[in-house]
């Protein structure tokens, strides 16, 4: 038998396992690959409520990361909750001297569906490197608009598709919900819509925007083209948000 091919999450411990590094370990095994994980923060949390965040220090997360990377052949990460952007910063550089080809999946989680609020941006200088070090980054409607809340959602798409890919996730869209816009090398553009089979079928998820990403950074790995990667992507998103009508989605499907 073939051997898997590893993947890395970079993420925070949610103990109900909807989100966070066991959500995504559980995306990468549906999608045939090891995944190896990376622990940045412990948060008190079930699906429906979020009492704290502990954070990892900075070095503990780096040295995680070195480990791995002595042991392990990793070309894809998917990043999740991260203290601060300079943190992220760091994570990102060593990434890049581990493995100058590694492709980056940046979820920026800013707040939890429970209401706790991560971290805002801090400067432009920061986030712009952070973004060139990504290969995708893939915020919902709420997250876009809070990266720069002094911009429209379509500058800040110009601002962030000048530097990296964007899956911008329809999920939290006012119109056309769940509609989701991909725009990668810069100007070219996807749109994806639900299926129509499943519209009325897709129940609330915790930690949906966690299995997007991780899903799309399996993808990724193994070798498909962006758009293949993205289509495949919202097909396992709609798999998972129409799994069962409970707020915990499962992963028991390997794409075809």
């Amino acid at each position: 038998m073939k051997p898997k091919a590893y993947i890395l999450t970079i993420a925070g411990l949610d103990p109900s396992s909807g989100a966070g590094i066991t959500s995504d370990i559980k995306t990468f095994e549906a999608h045939n690959l090891y995944g190896l994980s990376v622990c940045t923060a412990v948060t008190v949390q079930n699906d429906t409520a979020f009492k704290a965040c502990i954070w990892i220090e900075k070095q503990v997360i780096l040295n995680q990361i070195k480990i791995l990377f002595k042991r392990f052949l990793i070309d894809t990460v998917k990043i999740g909750i991260i203290e601060s952007w300079a943190t992220l910063l760091e994570v990102t550089i060593l990434l890049k001297e581990q493995n100058p080809n590694i492709k980056i999946i940046l979820d920026p989680v800013l707040k939890a569906s429970a209401g706790f609020t991560f971290h805002s941006h801090q400067n432009l200088e920061i986030l712009e490197k952070v973004f060139k070090n990504c290969f995708f980054i893939t915020p919902n409607y709420d997250e876009i608009k809070a990266l720069f809340p002094e911009k429209s959602v379509e500058e800040t798409i110009q601002f962030i598709t000048e530097r990296t890919n964007l899956y911008l996730k329809g999920g939290h869209r006012v119109h056309k919900k769940g509609w989701d816009q991909i725009i990668y090398n810069k100007n070219i553009k996807i749109t994806l819509e639900p299926s129509k089979e499943n519209i009325h079928k897709i129940s609330e998820k915790h930690g949906s925007g966690c299995v997007l990403s991780s899903s799309l950074a399996a993808n990724l790995t193994q070798h498909n083209t962006i758009e293949v990667a993205c289509k495949k992507t919202k097909k396992y998103i709609e798999y998972f948000l129409t799994s069962n009508t409970s707020l915990l989605g499962t992963h028991n499907y390997q794409l075809k």
